[in-house]
């Protein structure tokens, strides 16, 4: 039986991965500050951990030889939190990447594998010709995230070279789906306006943070999952992004979520930190794994929306 470590396993995907890890025959340990808030973990053994400190014994959280470390922890949220929590954004996810880097080195760990994000390319006009992963380069990126993921990546990239450990970087799009944060600050925009939905009247107003125009790709977790795993378990170095091809303004979103409510909705522009206008990157990396976006974002919105409407009736 193969093992592997989640780091981050009480988050939103790190959970969906811990799943899909089960559900594949792994002996999977999960590793977070807190265990998963809306769903129980399928984590075979589950360590509460701050991984911004170094620990006596990194024995107890990577254990020599395993055959993977996944590591997704990270201190990041929404547009929300990005923009306003830079410092901790730098510092607590500078922390976790070295720490957990070095002891899975350290434990000769044969494959690790790191959740970078599009946060590391530049801001894009609408249309521009999408950018393959080396666009990343000369760094321009739009935010103080995107600005240490990248360096995490180059830490993560230089001890490939020096440590007998396969690295796999994979640059996540937005990712969305059930059992993931919907309110308090940190969700991402299709929880956020799931929730918006959900609380209003039907034919009454949600509002959107600036004019509605930017535009988003959306990736559901289960189409995520899938490309870390068969990025992990492949022979692809360097980093691949994973998103979908289908490209919505975030009106378009905030109608999407409407239409699977079956609400009528007027949307209001309110001043609110937006980000990129937008970025559109090539996926034909990961396509050359077989990996597809199979979920459309209808699809993925009609999967994501009852759920939260269900939470939201309970709050």
């Amino acid at each position: 039986m193969r093992g592997a470590v989640v780091c981050g396993a009480g988050g939103f995907i790190g959970n969906h991965l811990v799943t899909r890890l089960k559900a594949e025959d792994w002996w999977v340990r999960g590793v977070d500050l807190h265990l998963p808030e809306f769903r129980r973990s399928d984590a075979d053994d589950f360590v509460v951990a701050d991984l911004r400190h170094p620990v006596q014994d990194w024995g107890d959280i990577i254990p020599d030889g395993f055959d993977a470390v996944f590591q997704l922890a990270a201190d990041m949220g929404g547009m929300g939190y990005i923009s306003t929590a830079e410092c901790e954004i730098m510092r607590n996810n500078a922390l976790i990447n070295a720490n957990v880097l070095h002891a899975a080195a350290e434990a000769e760990v044969a494959r690790y594998f790191f959740s970078s994000s599009v946060c590391v390319y530049r801001d894009m006009d609408v249309g521009e010709p999408a950018l393959e992963e080396e666009g990343a380069y000369p760094a321009q990126p739009d935010n103080e995230y995107g600005w240490e993921k990248l360096y995490a990546e180059r830490m993560a990239l230089a001890y490939a070279r020096h440590y007998p450990m396969a690295v796999r970087i994979a640059r996540f799009q937005n990712c969305y789906g059930p059992f993931g944060t919907f309110y308090g600050g940190r969700e991402k925009a299709p929880a956020a306006l799931c929730r918006k939905v959900a609380m209003a009247a039907d034919g009454g107003d949600v509002e959107v943070w600036g004019d509605g125009t930017a535009v988003r790709n959306y990736t559901y977790v289960d189409d995520l999952v899938d490309g870390i795993v068969r990025l992990t378990e492949s022979e692809l170095e360097g980093p691949c992004n994973i998103g979908s091809d289908e490209y919505v303004t975030v009106d378009e979103l905030a109608e999407t979520v409407a239409r699977v409510a079956g609400k009528r909705i007027s949307i209001e522009h309110v001043d609110g930190p937006v980000g990129v206008q937008s970025r559109n990157f090539t996926t034909e990396r990961i396509k050359s794994l077989g990996w597809r976006a199979n979920v459309s974002l209808e699809e993925g919105i009609a999967l994501t929306y009852p759920w939260i409407e269900r939470q939201v009736a309970q709050r």
